[in-house]
């Protein structure tokens, strides 16, 4: 099955991070690779200490511009992703049918971000609906990130878009601004919070 987690509002690789551990929770072997990301927030940490999710980032810290270097990442990202769906797919091949079912708990794969990663083209949209189609059957593949491409919501058999309705980021950013105006570089923005935003 795949699943696309996309929209502007929060909660889509905190989503994601909950279909990954109940999927830990059943036994199940997770893998979450972290495009745009470097690895820093904090649930990583804690996600390290489960044994059957693994976590991997192909990131550097901060966002945008995109470079060749991010590029680069990226790829590497979606190479890492394709060898762990290769690895489960002989699994499931070498079990059989009657197999199956024990070869599942090497079932979910999560490839955070990667949404965005298409959309500023750091990894080609018809490469991953070619990996979407070879591998979206035998095993989970969660897409998470705004901007989910038409041709990956077209595959996909759950799309679910988070929708911004209120954010607290913007308020801060008007009254910041209005600060900023008054006192010059004291009043900065609001800034995201360990444990909650990162």
């Amino acid at each position: 099955m795949i699943y696309v987690l996309t929209g502007n509002g929060k909660g889509k690789t905190t989503s994601a991070l909950g279909m990954g551990l109940r999927a830990a929770g059943a036994g199940k072997n997770v893998l979450m690779a972290q495009f745009l990301k470097d690895g820093s927030s904090s649930e990583i940490k804690e996600i390290k200490k489960i044994s059957n999710f693994q976590t991997k980032s192909f990131g550097r810290p901060g966002f945008g511009p995109y470079s060749e270097k991010d590029s680069r990442l990226a790829k590497s990202g979606f190479l890492f992703a394709k060898k762990f769906c290769l690895l489960a797919s002989l699994r499931l091949r070498r079990s059989g049918p009657a197999g199956r079912a024990q070869s599942q708990k090497y079932a979910l794969l999560i490839l955070d971000e990667i949404n965005v990663a298409m959309h500023f083209k750091l990894i080609g949209i018809k490469e991953v609906v070619e990996f979407l189609r070879e591998y979206g059957k035998n095993i989970d593949i969660v897409l998470t990130g705004r901007y989910c491409p038409k041709e990956i919501i077209k595959v996909a058999d759950l799309v679910t878009e988070f929708k911004e309705i209120k954010h607290y980021f913007k308020k801060a950013c008007l009254l910041a601004s209005l600060r900023l105006r008054r006192s010059g570089p004291a009043g900065r923005a609001f800034k995201a919070r360990k444990g909650i935003e990162l």
